[in-house]
């Protein structure tokens, strides 16, 4: 069996984010300067939001879409800002970002995100170094799927643009620090 590498890289900064912002499928990066170089013999892969794609373009100029890799579906929620919905559904707000199954937005839930995120792993059986452009929820979900923690564990776990996480597959998904 040979090794699978798998980096996961947050995508840059958004506007929507620096502005306290939920995401939408749509938003752009607030910049176009890329501080990422492309590393050889490293295969790419990237969610199918535009922030995502924008993010993986500055490492080449057609990367594949993996639907399993999407941002956390936010349903009605989309595009609000956090201080709208501290102001207009503080209860919501709280019980979606302390309990996995809570999904108040219409949208996915961090267990249904979670549940995705740790079926694509299980299928990924392509060896070699890989590195899949996302989002801060995947992340989380990929995360608490590889410690095998509990998943309110990994909601307290933040997520910063052009953060990397990377994971090693021998036999079973590894978080390996380096």
């Amino acid at each position: 069996m040979k090794a699978i590498r798998l980096t996961l890289l947050c995508h840059a900064l958004t506007l929507a984010q620096k502005n306290g912002c939920l995401a939408r499928p749509d938003d752009p990066l607030l910049s176009d300067d890329s501080p990422l170089r492309p590393e050889a013999a490293v295969r790419l892969l990237s969610a199918p939001e535009r922030r995502a794609t924008q993010t993986a373009q500055w490492l080449a100029p057609a990367v594949p879409i993996v639907p399993a890799l999407a941002d956390c579906n936010l349903g009605c929620w989309q595009g609000l800002a956090l201080k709208q919905l501290q102001a207009q559904e503080p209860d919501a707000l709280a019980r979606w970002l302390a309990d996995p199954s809570s999904a108040p937005h219409g949208g996915e839930s961090f267990e249904q995100v979670c549940a995705r995120v740790q079926g694509w792993l299980q299928a990924f059986d392509s060896p070699g170094d890989w590195l899949a452009v996302t989002h801060p929820w995947v992340i989380r979900a990929a995360l608490a799927s590889v410690l095998d923690c509990a998943q309110e564990a990994a909601l307290r776990i933040d997520v910063l643009p052009l953060s990397r996480v990377t994971l090693s597959f021998t036999g079973q998904w590894r978080l390996r620090l380096g």
